[in-house]
């Protein structure tokens, strides 16, 4: 394991402040309790996002911990808007209070298990030292790439995961982790952390920390405005099976469709292992939302389909046109452009668009905007978009995509990811062209690869 352990004394304070919108509110919550692993009662697992974060950041991690035993309902994940628009922090406590006494009873558990992230550890913090009645209902606490802390919050047992930077930042008197190869988000869904989560949480090692493939699975989650969390209203989501070669729909008719409404959830859909699905946000007046995933392994009940609003919002800042298409690339994994050998490699229609201009490190990257910023015809690495070089967590690219000139794509976008640590392995994925003026199209990868780091 590339990590080292030790104590310091040091204190870091920085949290990245963008405007806030409309927020809203919801995760999952579930009605029983899995059986127990290795002996040991398995507490209900709950997760709160960073800033701009959701719960996609722990999606990888929550199949981790049901590839061991798990039930899907232990794992709920606490989203909120990290800009305030509407929400104080007191209300966002509320809602945790309530999610915790309805985890309790439905499980039969006697507390959960608490995990924060970036803003995420400064709110847990502030809740667990709120009042000892609600540090009493936690087990342990996670505390990942976040606020330093003289101590436990609350005298909650803690752990601290720290990735690069400042070496001196501790939680005292916890067990504090740092993975030195590891940036900001990269730290919530790593291999490691899931190994020194998962052994801190149950007092042993995981079975595994692979994500056990399944034939026969069940998605579901939300659909949701970025970066706000407020569920999608006023639509359809539909789904389509897509031939892995072209992302082209293999039956006019979708597998399943959804009435978006209240918070945005959507499932259960009965899936298949290894097969590629487009999922398709329609609302009156507003673009066509394309989103592509790779397979997914085993059921997942944390499915996070980032949109923008009608009007407005950061799809907004996209550039259209009849003769360009537009991506939006995720992964909850930094992108990293300019360190070598330890480089990722994003090539869209054969060309390698991260560099150190525009993926440096200490951008911490994890969503990438590609489109004709000009309307031109012409692709530009050189720099990146200025549009987006002040926002936190993401970068654009000025990447000519030619789109068919109407709402019926003519072609494949190629994508192809070859990701650092995985030892050259390529993981493609191809979407159709559909043209920027009428459609938008996401496209995210898997933050692991199986037996890689």
């Amino acid at each position: 394991m590339e990590d080292k352990r030790r104590r310091s004394v040091g204190w870091w304070l920085r949290v990245v402040v963008l405007g806030a919108v409309v927020a809203t509110y919801a995760a999952i919550a579930g009605p029983t309790i899995a059986g127990a692993g290795g002996g040991n009662d398995l507490r209900p697992v709950i997760f709160v996002h960073g800033f701009s974060g959701s719960g996609a950041q722990f999606e990888t991690q929550a199949k981790r911990f049901t590839s061991n035993g798990y039930s899907p309902e232990l794992i709920a994940l606490h989203e909120y808007d990290s800009g305030f628009g509407l929400e104080t922090t007191e209300d966002v406590y509320s809602r945790l209070d309530q999610r915790i006494v309805d985890l309790l009873e439905e499980s039969e558990a006697d507390q959960v298990d608490l995990l924060g992230h970036s803003l995420g550890t400064r709110l847990m913090q502030e809740y667990l030292r709120s009042s000892p009645e609600r540090a009493a209902t936690v087990a342990h606490y996670v505390n990942l790439d976040g606020f330093p802390s003289a101590d436990p919050p609350g005298g909650v047992p803690t752990l601290a995961v720290w990735g690069v930077g400042d070496p001196g930042r501790e939680i005292g008197g916890a067990d504090n982790v740092y993975l030195e190869n590891q940036t900001h988000t990269q730290v919530v869904t790593s291999t490691q952390t899931f190994e020194e989560i998962y052994t801190f949480f149950n007092d042993e090692e995981p079975e595994t920390t692979r994500i056990t493939p399944e034939r026969e699975i069940e998605l579901g989650g939300r659909a949701v405005l970025f970066p706000q969390n407020a569920g999608v209203e006023g639509g359809e989501l539909e789904i389509y099976e897509v031939e892995a070669a072209t992302g082209e729909r293999v039956d006019d008719e979708p597998a399943a469709t959804y009435t978006l409404e209240g918070d945005g959830a959507w499932g259960p859909f009965e899936a298949k292992g290894k097969q590629h699905y487009e999922f398709a946000i329609v609302r009156p007046g507003a673009a066509t939302h394309h989103l592509y995933f790779e397979p997914f392994l085993r059921s997942d009940a944390w499915v996070r389909l980032l949109t923008s609003p009608v009007e407005g919002g950061i799809g907004g800042l996209l550039n259209v046109s009849d003769q360009h298409s537009g991506l939006v690339v995720v992964r909850y994994k930094e992108w990293w452009g300019d360190q070598g050998e330890r480089n990722d490699v994003l090539e869209i229609n054969g060309e390698n668009i991260l560099n150190p201009v525009n993926t440096p490190i200490d951008k911490r990257a994890i969503g990438i905007f590609a489109f004709d910023e000009e309307t031109d015809g012409a692709t530009d690495l050189s720099a990146p978009m200025p549009t987006f070089a002040g926002l936190p967590f993401i970068t654009g690219v000025d990447l000519f995509i030619p789109a068919s000139g109407s709402e019926t794509p003519d072609d494949t976008i190629a994508l192809v990811s070859t990701p650092r640590g995985g030892g050259g392995k390529e993981v493609s994925l191809n979407v159709p062209n559909w043209t920027s003026s009428s459609d938008r199209i996401s496209v995210q990868f898997s933050d692991h690869l199986q037996g890689a780091r």
